[in-house]
């Protein structure tokens, strides 16, 4: 073994009583985490399961935090609203048109993982942006 092997090097990082079963401390404590997040709940991406956001991210905008529209093409959509969404990408530059919340702009929200359309992020001067995401392309888990 040299020093450029990884094992090797985490192997001199940790001290002998956090060693487990010739594991470093360091890999037994990422598993804890990773076992910490599954068991939290979270909303995810109904195609990839990326985390989008928390349940305590649900807001009311406008008296509601469900709201059903419809698009000028005449698809319907159950959007719910959401502040501190961390999962999604936007895509687009931001557009007024056909707004359905008066006075803000929109852009068209992804899943950062698998590019799924998840909904839109509103934005308006003075006001504070949140996301209007298609509910049935998310699960809680």
């Amino acid at each position: 073994m040299t020093a450029s092997n990884p094992a090797f090097y985490l192997w001199l990082r940790v001290p002998p009583e956090n060693q487990d079963n010739g594991l470093p401390a360091a890999s037994i404590e990422e598993e804890t985490k990773e076992d910490m997040l599954e068991k939290e709940e979270y909303i995810r991406c109904r195609q990839c399961r990326n985390i989008i956001a928390s349940p305590d991210d649900r807001i009311a905008i406008q008296g509601a935090h469900r709201h059903t529209f419809a698009n000028p093409h005449g698809i319907v959509f159950e959007i719910g609203c959401f502040k501190g969404v961390k999962g999604c990408g936007h895509v687009g530059a931001p557009s007024d048109e056909f707004s359905w919340f008066s006075g803000y702009s929109w852009r068209v929200a992804v899943c950062f993982m698998c590019l799924t359309h998840l909904g839109w992020r509103f934005a308006a001067h003075g006001k504070e942006s949140f996301h209007g995401l298609i509910l049935d392309r998310l699960i809680t888990r």
